[in-house]
């Protein structure tokens, strides 16, 4: 399944919106993906969501859609 991670780049900051970014993982449930993100990065995890058939076609039509690997 793929998942959408919304995070914030550092957690020595407060979250802001307009800080938060995105990124695209590959994982057999959420909480897989969470694990993966928490453990290679030092990102802030705010929202992670399963993408559907749909809503992944629509983003992998931005060109900033890229899968993450670790």
């Amino acid at each position: 399944m793929i998942f959408k991670v919304y995070y914030q780049p550092t957690k020595t900051q407060n979250p802001k919106r307009e800080n938060t970014q995105s990124l695209y993982i590959d994982a057999a449930d959420q909480p897989a993906a969470r694990l993966a993100v928490e453990s290679n990065t030092d990102y802030n995890v705010e929202l992670i969501e399963q993408l559907s058939e749909k809503a992944l076609a629509y983003e992998q039509q931005s060109p900033n859609f890229k899968l993450t690997e670790f």
